[in-house]
């Protein structure tokens, strides 16, 4: 039977998130009918719920950290095929020159592709049971992931993005503050590219999932970060640093953690108020630091985390809760996920 109608998730305002339906775009040219099977509850998401990032709107019919199964392809679709598993990557308009050089991020159109629906709403709809998408926003996952872990293939995309421009090398020494789940994320992907990851936590749940990741932790609840990192590094301190929580104390101890000289700093979170970054330039000079900034992914990023997720060298099933939601029980989903020290929270689409 041909699917008409798609039922959605949608946030009408502050702590409030009901399901909704509307019919199915038609399928054009170039688009693919995704049978959504799971999408997880990113901070954005549940931020918004919060009602700390109001200035993204209502109604938000949100989610972007996804993953389906293809049911249908429209005209002129040479790569992708109904019973292809695919997550989602960003979208774009894929033809101005932003778009052609991978930065669909800064997409020229980008205002009037996220721009309201006809019948009113905001987001691309991850929180849906069926949707249409444009082909040029999947990519295609080994069939063996879960789709929960799957639908990982935006965050680490975004984690690929700051390593590459940390230029984190084979041998070299990477400090991870916070073992959330982005941290954990950069941490296992740095450990991938062939780095020593370090991970500085300081809530007893994120350290055991650190731990048994195998990485080297700090408890730093009972020992002083910095010079627990000088203690693993001789006292010469990491090569590089990735803050990945968005606080004050994390700032400060990152200028403390990395080498004297030519170290490097990835700032990878944001905090809500914004942290507080207290440095003078001289420092910054003297010691030749370097403080990189973040956000985001490029179009080949997104290629690169699916080659890590489909093959197993970041392996996230450990930072996905264990409770699942149905679609019709969002409202349940948001809460759970904006509960303090929770990983990622899946919400199943189809079930």
């Amino acid at each position: 039977m041909e699917q008409k109608m798609m039922r959605f998730s949608v946030l009408t305002e502050k702590g409030h998130a009901e399901v909704r339906e509307r019919p199915l775009p038609e399928i054009g040219p170039h688009q693919a009918l995704v049978r959504q099977l799971a999408c997880n509850i990113c901070t954005t998401d549940y931020g918004q719920w919060m009602g700390l990032r109001e200035h993204q709107g209502y109604p938000m019919a949100g989610g972007h950290e996804g993953a389906g199964v293809i049911e249908a392809v429209g005209e002129g679709v040479k790569d992708y095929k109904p019973g292809d598993f695919v997550a989602m990557a960003y979208d774009g308009c894929g033809e101005c020159l932003a778009c052609r050089q991978g930065d669909v991020l800064h997409c020229k159109d980008a205002a009037s592709l996220k721009s309201k629906t006809e019948d009113g709403y905001l987001g691309s709809f991850g929180f849906a049971d069926y949707y249409v998408r444009n082909t040029r926003s999947l990519v295609l996952m080994n069939p063996k992931l879960d789709p929960s872990c799957a639908a990982f293939l935006e965050p680490l995309a975004t984690v690929v993005k700051g390593l590459k421009k940390l230029r984190v090398q084979p041998l070299e020494s990477v400090a991870v503050i916070g073992a959330g789940t982005m941290g954990l994320v950069n941490a296992q992907a740095a450990r991938a590219l062939g780095a020593r990851v370090i991970v500085s936590e300081i809530m007893e749940k994120k350290l055991n999932t650190a731990r048994q990741m195998g990485f080297e932790v700090i408890d730093a609840g009972k020992e002083e970060p910095v010079q627990a990192i000088k203690g693993f590094t001789a006292g010469a301190g990491v090569d590089a640093v990735i803050i990945a929580v968005g606080a004050d104390a994390a700032n400060k101890q990152a200028f403390e953690m990395v080498k004297e000289t030519d170290g490097r700093i990835l700032f990878f979170a944001a905090g809500y108020p914004a942290p507080r970054l207290e440095i003078d330039s001289n420092t910054i000079h003297y010691r030749r630091l370097e403080l990189i900034g973040t956000y985001a992914a490029d179009t080949i990023d997104f290629f690169t985390a699916a080659n890590m997720l489909n093959s197993g060298a970041v392996d996230v099933s450990k930072i996905v809760e264990p409770v699942k939601y149905k679609l019709e029980d969002i409202q349940e989903a948001f809460q759970e996920a904006a509960t303090p020290g929770m990983y990622r929270v899946s919400v199943m689409l189809n079930e």
